[in-house]
């Protein structure tokens, strides 16, 4: 720090060149403004998501054409969000001073952030801040992902693989949401947490390859698979799909984006090929969906799982850790 805060500037996470975690800055930056249809929220907290990483690092090299080819376009880092309204736009109409809000916006990881009125919703109050802020992301993904493209339907058998990571935590609840049977994967010490959420079954992949399952002998196919690691092939994916299941992927290896072309293009020509279907899909945020996230977080039939808290000056070890790939629920940085 090279000055002391005053009233128009605050501290904020940085970075003006893609790298490691070494290349992210906690600086001050003058407060910033809100648009007409924006509102300036007092940051609570915040949460970690791969896409982070993957902006910090500028990887894939696709990805720059979109962020910034040598550097970032936009330097505030962070995109899921809880707090305090302390302004709003003048065309904004459904937040006012006070209100606690969560959902997305642009350089999260800062005490102020401005935030566009579609992309928030009103914080349940039997919820923190930390928890509200783990969801827009995660949640929409999971949700998305089993409604959109899985189309869940009550008595289906689901698979979730990656049931205990960010995505993983909401897609078994939201799952046992809609009535559906869940089987979650996932590794040794997470068994307890996963049957914990409502998961039917849960399957360690470090003693089981669900994909070797012998449904001629008890279990049965599945009627949706939703991936979120992306370690088996498809066509092993599609030994253990019903003749009309679905294969939803939503995730990949720690280091990579999935799903790559090659893969896509495989998926559709399987799709085409047969009755089962394949599909990726990236979440997109819309008020109707975080107002879905909104009302489950309020009926407490999903409740978000924090693996670690940091604070603002450590999102740098934060983003170590979530590099690891081994977080169980979600990664959140915390504020006074």
């Amino acid at each position: 720090m090279t000055h002391p805060i005053s009233a128009n500037n605050y501290e904020g996470h940085r970075h003006h060149n893609y790298g490691s975690p070494d290349v992210l800055k906690c600086e001050d930056v003058e407060k910033p403004v809100p648009k007409d249809n924006e509102i300036l929220i007092k940051v609570r907290a915040a949460s970690l998501n791969p896409l982070d990483w993957h902006f910090m690092r500028g990887t894939p090299y696709l990805f720059r054409l979109i962020v910034g080819l040598r550097k970032p376009k936009f330097i505030g880092f962070g995109a899921d969000v809880a707090g305090q309204v302390e302004a709003v736009g003048k065309t904004v109409t459904q937040f006012k001073p006070g209100d606690d809000v969560f959902g997305g916006c642009r350089g999260a990881f800062a005490e102020y952030a401005c935030a566009s009125e579609s992309e928030s919703v009103i914080k349940p109050e039997n919820v923190t801040f930390e928890q509200a802020a783990s969801v827009r992301i995660a949640g929409l993904t999971a949700l998305q992902g089993l409604r959109n493209k899985g189309h869940i339907q009550p008595g289906q058998k689901v698979l979730i693989n990656g049931a205990a990571g960010g995505v993983g935590t909401f897609a078994v609840q939201i799952a046992k949401s809609f009535g559906a049977e869940v089987t979650g994967v996932c590794s040794t010490r997470n068994l307890e947490m996963v049957r914990s959420l409502g998961a039917d079954r849960v399957i360690d992949y470090t003693k089981t390859n669900f994909t070797h399952e012998d449904f001629n002998n008890g279990g049965g196919h599945y009627d949706i698979i939703l991936d979120l690691v992306g370690n088996h092939s498809l066509s092993a994916y599609r030994r253990v799909l019903n003749s009309k299941g679905i294969l939803v992927t939503a995730g990949g290896p720690s280091g990579r984006c999935k799903v790559g072309l090659a893969r896509g293009i495989r998926a559709r020509v399987l799709s085409m090929l047969g009755s089962r279907k394949f599909v990726g899909m990236m979440a997109r945020t819309t008020t109707e969906d975080l107002t879905t996230l909104q009302e489950l977080l309020k009926a407490k039939k999903i409740v978000p799982v924090i693996d670690r808290q940091y604070s603002l000056s450590e999102v740098p070890e934060a983003i170590r850790y979530l590099e690891e790939g081994h977080a169980r629920g979600k990664i959140v940085i915390t504020l006074q």
